[in-house]
């Protein structure tokens, strides 16, 4: 049985699929979560880091230290709604009678991963899959194919696309469409 559930959720739509999943499966074993969301500067909505010219413009050095501070500003702040983000999915599971905790770790997603499993001593990493192949997870990097190498422990890793909504099942079997705006 699965006790420990370490949940790696990233700003993927399949992130909540994968959320909804471990929610399921620490129903049915019993489990505690923890919801691990690793900051690293590939994410698609990360404040990005500030550029100085590549020659003496002739600008006062305050500027630098102004790019920098604006960075860090921005960065606390996308920090922060992060935190909120997984605050939020822990009282979703604490309404689902789950207990769960959450953590926002900086780094490389596949070693923050394995390394917080081992020291948290997980039963379980439940995590998804981009679906990167060949040279794709080559140049990116592939989190799951690393913790599928390295973990300490077991691994369930969400594939494939969330099942559609009820409503968009609904619509599918009676044939029809919902129209964009």
């Amino acid at each position: 049985m699965f006790k420990r559930l370490l949940v790696a959720l990233d700003n993927s739509p399949h992130s909540d699929y994968v959320f909804s999943q471990a929610i399921d499966l620490a129903k049915a074993q019993g489990s505690r979560l923890l919801l691990l969301h690793v900051l690293t500067l590939d994410e698609s909505d990360v404040p990005p880091m500030p550029t100085l010219p590549a020659v003496d413009v002739g600008s006062p050095a305050n500027v630098e230290l102004w790019l920098w501070e604006s960075y860090r500003e921005q960065r606390w702040i996308y920090e922060q709604g992060q935190l909120q983000h997984l605050r939020q999915l822990s009282e979703q599971a604490a309404l689902q009678g789950v207990s769960a905790e959450f953590t926002l770790n900086s780094g490389d997603p596949g070693h923050t991963i394995c390394a917080l499993a081992k020291t948290w001593n997980a039963d379980l990493i439940v995590m998804g899959r981009r679906g990167y192949t060949g040279i794709a997870e080559w140049i990116m990097g592939s989190a799951s194919n690393y913790v599928l190498h390295h973990a300490p422990c077991a691994i369930l890793t969400v594939q494939g696309k969330p099942p559609a909504s009820s409503s968009d099942q609904s619509d599918q079997e009676a044939g029809t469409s919902k129209a964009t705006a």
